[in-house]
C-alpha cells in the first residue's frame, strides 16, 4: 500500500511539473505556427477577442499524463484499456482541431467519421473490459444495490457513454479553465474511488496522473487563457473520464459525478427539442455556460460556481 501511493503521487506530481514546464514552450510554438482558435460567429460577442489564442493545448495535457503513467504504472488491463480509449479520443480530437485550422473554420471532421471512430474505441474498450480484465457485462444500480445485466447491448451502452461523456466535456470547453477544473475534479473523485475498492491501483494512477496534467494546464488556460486545449483535451478527457467508468462499474453514478458535463449537454438538448418543437428558446444562448455569460455573470464568476 505504501509504495502503491508513493508511485500515485510522484506520478500526479510528475505530470502537473510536466505541465507547466512544457506548456510555455509549446504555446510559442504554436503562436509561431499560427495554429490560433476559430470562434463560432454565433457565440457570445465577447468571446471574439479570444479569436487567434493558441490552440491544440490538449496535447501537451496527454504527453504531460503519459510519459509518467506509462514509465510507473504495472500495465494492467484495466488500466491500460482506459490508457488507449483516452489516446485514440485525443488523437481523434487533434485531427478534428487540425482540420479546423488547415481549413481556418470552426467546423472540423466529418460527424460520420467521428461516428465510426467512436464506435471502434468503444468497442475496443469493450473488448478489453470483458476478456481481458474479465468484467461483467452488467450496469451497477448503486442506489438500489442492484445490477441489470445487459447481455448482448453492453457493447452499445459503452459506446453511449463514450459518445456521451466526450460529446459533454467538449461542450463544456466554451470558457477559460472551464473544462479543466471540472475534469480535474473528476478525476479527483476518481482517485478516490480506486484507492479505497483497492487491488487496481495502476487506475489510481493514471486517475492522479490526469489530476496533475489538468492542474498544471490550468496555470496557462485560467483566465484570460493563454492556450486552450483544442478538441484534443476536451474528447481526451471524456475518453479518460468514460473509460474510469467503465472499468470502475461507475457509469449509472458519473451523472453525478461529472453533474457540470452532464447539466451543460442537457441544456444543449432542451434548447434543441424546445426550439424545434415550440420555436421557444429555454435558455438565452445553449450550453448553459453562454446563458449566465449573457445574464452578465463574470467569466471568473461562472467558472468558479461551475467547478
Amino acid at each position: 500500500m505504501g509504495s502503491a501511493s508513493g508511485r500515485i503521487l510522484i506520478g500526479g506530481t510528475a505530470s502537473l511539473l510536466m505541465c507547466l514546464f512544457l506548456s510555455p514552450r509549446f504555446i510559442d510554438f504554436v503562436r509561431k505556427r499560427e495554429f490560433g482558435q476559430n470562434i463560432r460567429e454565433e457565440g457570445p460577442e465577447g468571446h471574439q477577442t479570444k479569436a487567434g489564442t493558441p490552440t491544440l493545448g490538449g496535447i501537451v495535457i496527454f504527453a504531460a499524463f503519459a510519459v509518467p503513467f506509462l514509465i510507473l504504472a504495472s500495465h494492467q488491463w484495466q488500466s491500460m484499456g482506459v490508457f488507449g480509449a483516452a489516446i485514440a479520443c485525443a488523437l481523434l480530437g487533434l485531427a478534428d482541431d487540425y482540420t479546423k485550422i488547415a481549413r481556418r473554420r470552426s467546423l472540423g471532421l466529418r460527424a460520420r467519421t467521428k461516428l465510426v471512430v467512436t464506435v471502434a474505441i468503444s468497442v475496443g474498450l469493450w473488448w478489453v473490459a470483458t476478456h481481458k480484465a474479465h468484467l461483467p457485462s452488467a450496469v451497477r444500480l448503486r442506489f438500489i444495490d442492484a445490477q441489470v445485466d445487459l447481455g448482448p447491448f453492453y457493447p452499445v451502452f459503452i459506446y453511449l457513454v463514450v459518445a456521451g461523456t466526450t460529446s459533454a466535456v467538449n461542450l463544456t470547453d466554451g470558457l477559460d479553465g472551464l473544462a479543466a477544473g471540472c475534469a480535474a475534479i473528476v478525476f479527483l473523485a476518481y482517485i478516490g474511488i480506486t484507492f479505497i475498492t483497492g487491488g487496481e491501483h495502476d487506475l489510481t494512477l493514471l486517475a492522479a496522473c490526469l489530476v496533475g496534467a489538468c492542474i498544471g494546464f490550468l496555470w496557462f488556460n485560467s483566465f484570460p487563457a493563454s492556450i486552450f486545449m483544442g478538441d484534443t483535451g476536451s474528447l481526451g478527457l471524456g475518453g479518460a473520464i468514460a473509460g474510469l467508468a467503465v472499468m470502475t462499474r461507475t457509469e449509472v453514478l458519473l451523472i453525478l459525478i461529472g453533474g457540470i458535463f452532464v447539466i451543460e449537454a442537457l441544456s444543449v438538448v432542451i434548447q434543441v427539442l424546445s426550439f424545434q418543437l415550440l420555436r421557444k428558446r429555454v435558455f438565452l444562448m445553449a450550453p448553459i455556460h453562454h446563458h449566465f455569460e449573457l445574464r452578465a455573470w463574470s467569466e471568473t464568476k461562472i467558472i468558479l460556481r461551475f467547478w
